[in-house]
């Protein structure tokens, strides 16, 4: 099994504790309500939404895939770190056992808004290594959500405030 790690960063003028909550804790509320048209549902399958809790994310008939399993392995509330996997879904196919993720949301150092640091852990089955330009859908895609979401906290400013 090989391991191949992937990092982006992106920068936004909302606070790191209203984009935590937002991408974060109520995001199983809030991305089925900002896209519809690609995410039909998300529910928690086991435990309670805390550390080890699976989600699963299900998308709509305009999406490549059906679904998604995360298992969430460690939420830090103060920090406002989370680190989940994907342990089961369309994505994964053939060639990979999980992707785990690591999210943080950092104060930027002008003290407006903040810094989203990921960093994506591809874990290989057998000698299979992932290509940069083969995740690049994968990156497109969450860069967009974040970015649709920062869209919603600039026009509703109260929102998780």
């Amino acid at each position: 099994m090989g391991v191949t790690c992937i990092s982006q960063e992106l920068t936004c003028p909302i606070s790191p504790a209203r984009m935590f909550k937002a991408l974060i804790l109520d995001s199983r509320n809030l991305i089925p309500k900002l896209l519809p048209q690609f995410i039909k549902s998300v529910q928690v399958m086991e435990a309670d939404g805390e550390a080890g809790s699976i989600e699963q994310v299900n998308f709509t008939e305009a999406s490549h895939f059906k679904y998604v399993k995360h298992r969430i392995d460690e939420l830090d509330i103060e920090n406002f770190v989370c680190k989940y996997t994907m342990i089961e879904g369309d994505p994964l196919g053939d060639k990979l056992e999980s992707i785990a993720y690591d999210v943080r949301f950092e104060a930027a150092s002008d003290g407006e808004g903040c810094i989203c640091k990921m960093t994506s852990k591809y874990h290989t089955i057998g000698e299979f290594e992932v290509k940069e330009e083969e995740i690049k859908s994968g990156k497109d895609s969450a860069m967009g959500i974040y970015k649709v979401v920062e869209a919603y906290l600039l026009e509703n400013p109260r929102v998780y405030a």
